[in-house]
């Protein structure tokens, strides 16, 4: 790579981009999701998919077209490649539990778990959704053993073919409970660590996790009336079945994050990167990683657009973490349908070529593949524009 080129691709880390939707060939109806919070997303190399969510405001949530207002049963895809979004037409049956629900994506598949209907805590799951989005059905997971408490806001991770779900709430309750589901034997499990009980993470919902294959780490989260602090964070050791409280080292100049819940978190490898969420008086707008080896924290100079809470995040195999939604104004209780990105590691020789190409030719994806291919197009490349 030329020394320019190592400029431009660098340039591109640490600045939030807002996304302006085109909208797509030939189809009728809305061509974006509508402002919403409480909803959940996840990104492969192709696509951002987005489910579900809430906004009180009759006329942003779709008025008489939505059929579950406040609440969205919808299934969204923003595509890559076109700039487009697409609401998903699905088969089977679409979970109802449609705010504060958790979701990972393991393959092609859509891991829906938990979330509340409407009043929240009235109508709450302790479910498994699947929905393939590859064939676009939703079935539902039959599950063995013990179900963890119908509950909402708790947040859940995929290691080595478990399932892993942490906290949440009934509505009335706050849990500090751990459930592991082997994917194979579809069995629940609730884990007792050893661990005294004044000993274990305080009662939580709106966290996020990361882990290392070894252990689980809780970031922020809090209650209806506190937010938690992240110059200590909980760890769930996976080897020994106890809990252990780990120091985090502060930024040189500012210190910790400040406490948090509602924000939004994302992996990549040993880094973490959290983003905006609500402290109990101020929406924040920031930007932190911390690194699962050193347990440092640095603050990134990126500054969300619109600071939010309860929005969500997901980020792609390359490296491009996208942030949609969220409630952006505590006072007139006013949500977004805005759409960022934003590169958190130096993008690759190939995605930079890719983003040019795109740029340059607009209308790509609606080639057939064979003249995709007599252009030298990879594979790989050709089905990030189907």
């Amino acid at each position: 790579m030329s020394a320019a080129e190592g400029d431009r691709s660098s340039e591109q880390l640490n600045k939030f981009e807002k996304l302006t939707v085109r909208p797509p060939v030939r189809v009728a109806g809305l061509h974006m999701p509508p402002a919403r919070s409480g909803h959940r997303c996840v990104a492969d190399n192709t696509n951002l998919y987005v489910f579900g969510g809430y906004n009180p405001d009759y006329d942003e949530s779709g008025g008489q077209e939505n059929e579950d207002y406040p609440l969205f049963r919808e299934l969204w895809r923003y595509h890559f490649s076109t700039g487009t979004w697409q609401q998903i037409r699905t088969e089977g049956y679409m979970p109802t539990e449609l705010a504060s629900m958790s979701a990972v994506l393991h393959g092609n598949n859509l891991l829906v778990f938990g979330g509340t209907g409407i009043p929240f805590g009235e109508n709450n799951g302790n479910d498994v959704h699947v929905c393939n989005v590859k064939y676009k059905r939703w079935s539902l997971l039959n599950c063995r053993g013990k179900k963890p408490n119908r509950i909402y806001g708790q947040a859940m991770a995929i290691i080595n073919s478990f399932l892993y779900v942490f906290g949440g709430t009934t509505g009335y309750i706050y849990s500090t409970d751990l459930h592991r589901l082997d994917l194979n034997t579809r069995e629940w499990i609730h884990l007792k660590p050893n661990n005294p009980p004044d000993d274990l993470p305080e009662e939580r919902y709106r966290h996020e996790i990361a882990h290392d294959r070894q252990r689980i780490y809780i970031l922020g989260g809090g209650t209806s009336w506190t937010s938690y602090p992240l110059d200590k964070i909980h760890a769930y050791n996976l080897e020994t079945n106890s809990w252990e409280e780990i120091s985090t080292k502060p930024h040189d100049k500012i210190g910790y994050p400040a406490p948090r819940r509602c924000h939004s978190c994302v992996q990549i490898r040993n880094d973490v990167f959290l983003c905006g969420g609500y402290n109990g008086e101020v929406i924040v707008a920031d930007l932190w990683k911390i690194n699962l080896q050193t347990f440092q924290w640095t603050k990134l100079p990126a500054v969300m657009p619109e600071p939010a809470y309860f929005h969500c995040a997901a980020v792609t195999p390359a490296g491009c973490m996208y942030i949609h939604g969220g409630v952006v104004n505590i006072h007139e209780n006013k949500r977004t349908g805005s759409l960022f990105k934003i590169w958190l590691v130096v993008p690759s020789l190939l995605e930079l070529c890719w983003e040019r190409l795109l740029k340059a030719h607009p209308q790509l994806a609606q080639l057939p593949t064979m003249q995709l291919l007599h252009l030298g197009l990879t594979q790989e490349l050709i089905e990030r524009l189907k």
